[in-house]
């Protein structure tokens, strides 16, 4: 186990490079499972999540050709589906919540697949049904065995269907686009996820010789094939390192450059810290973010206070209200944040509350932040990392609190994070990894 120990109150300075997009890349090298034939995948993030699921592959008998870091060959031409089955793939696949979405291609081409309790992060209920129901409208049965926890899945033959989805799940629509391009007939997606690593997933199929209509909008329809073949593909910048430091910059009063960060992507992220009062300038795909000693944070037009909550796309994404959220404690006025997805992701304001920021927890989906705007630095304390991106909050704002934090449980960070120690020490941060 591992911590950081951050010393705050410095000021970064330079440019950084947003790592590729993990939730893209959980999709997309799920998606080679689909053809016997090469695909090349670049701007693979170097991260623990997306690394566990290239395991997965390799021991499912992938072969997988790392030509470097970021770039890898795979050819599923010699499945061994039969592992599917195995202590070792339970084992594994349990603690990667990303495994489920191997479960539409293997359907799609050995008619049949296992889906583990989902594993990741602990932020609330997780649930499968939409993956589920979506599957069986496809023809697919399944069954839960409670003395393996795994859901049996079998098909004779995947069918087109017409669905209205309960909700626009980006893993549960990204498995059923993926298992619908194989089946026989036309598949069509109602209320379907269009996120943009959504759409780069359906980008690449019809690259592979899909037939999928619709790509960006919350209705898909799908055309089945009978083969895929090979491609390449390259990941988008993530989204989230974006927005990550993009609040870095502003909380510890630095000019950051950040190089390709695909601003066409991004939706409504520039527009929600700006309304922070964070100072955003756009030049060709990079984002400079100029150091400011003050930022204030705008009210609604008839005076009220400031609401950001988090909505499918292309509304906010939930994955970065706890980085607005750490924003907001050192911003000049107040905003409620309102996290509607996730149930538990707001639990980690009490490290907030403890290092000195005005934060109100209304109940578990609702946060008042007063922001202190700067009258009072926070301060160093020890805390522990629960999620992702809560580690990466509590990482900024350690990053701007006086005196030495020490963060615990980092493994969190890293399965999101590729690197990110050592790229904000090229910022001028002062960040140590100790056992």
């Amino acid at each position: 186990m591992y911590s950081f120990e951050v010393t705050g109150g410095k000021k970064l300075k330079g440019e950084i490079i947003p790592q590729g997009a993990k939730n893209e890349a959980l999709q997309i090298i799920s998606a080679v499972l689909l053809t016997p034939e090469k695909v090349t995948v670049s701007n693979i993030p170097d991260i623990m999540d997306v690394n566990l699921l290239i395991e997965l592959l390799e021991e499912l008998n992938v072969a997988v050709e790392r030509v470097s870091r970021d770039t890898c060959i795979f050819q599923a031409d010699n499945v061994n589906v039969d592992y599917l089955r195995s202590d070792a793939y339970k084992s594994k696949s349990g603690r990667l919540r990303g495994a489920v979405m191997l479960a539409g291609p293997l359907l799609a081409r050995f008619k049949k697949a296992f889906i583990p309790k989902p594993g990741g992060d602990k932020i609330g209920r997780r649930r499968l049904d939409t993956h589920i129901i979506g599957f069986e409208k496809l023809g697919v049965t399944f069954n839960y065995d409670s003395s393996d926890d795994f859901f049996h899945l079998t098909t004779q033959q995947l069918k087109g269907a017409y669905m209205l989805l309960d909700e626009p799940s980006v893993t549960g629509t990204a498995n059923i686009v993926m298992a619908a391009a194989m089946a026989n007939g036309t598949t069509t997606i109602y209320n379907a996820a269009c996120e943009p690593y959504l759409q780069q997933l359906c980008k690449m199929l019809n690259r592979m010789g899909a037939n999928i209509q619709g790509i960006g909008s919350n209705l898909l329809t799908i055309q089945g094939v009978n083969y895929l073949g090979g491609t390449e593909h390259r990941m988008l910048p993530d989204m989230i390192e974006v927005g990550s430091f993009i609040g870095l910059a502003a909380m510890t009063q630095s000019e950051i450059l950040i190089k390709g960060a695909g601003i066409e992507n991004l939706g409504q992220i520039p527009d929600k810290f700006r309304q922070l009062g964070i100072d955003l300038r756009f030049s060709g795909d990079d984002i400079h973010v100029p150091e400011q000693e003050f930022y204030e944070i705008q009210t609604f037009l008839d005076g009220s206070v400031m609401t950001i909550y988090d909505h499918p796309w292309p509304g906010f994404t939930p994955d970065l209200l706890s980085i607005v959220l750490v924003v907001a404690t050192q911003a000049k006025g107040s905003v409620l944040i309102h996290q509607k997805m996730f149930e538990s992701r707001l639990f980690f304001v009490d490290k907030l509350i403890d290092m000195g920021a005005q934060i109100i927890l209304c109940d578990p989906h609702r946060a008042a932040v007063i922001g202190l705007g700067r009258a009072q630095k926070l301060r160093g304390i020890t805390m522990s990392s629960p999620d992702i991106r809560a580690g990466v909050s509590l990482l900024i704002a350690a990053l701007s609190a006086e005196g030495k934090s020490t963060i615990q449980n980092i493994e969190q960070i890293d399965r999101g994070y590729q690197y990110i120690d050592k790229r904000l020490i090229a910022l001028g941060a002062e960040i140590k990894r100790i056992s």
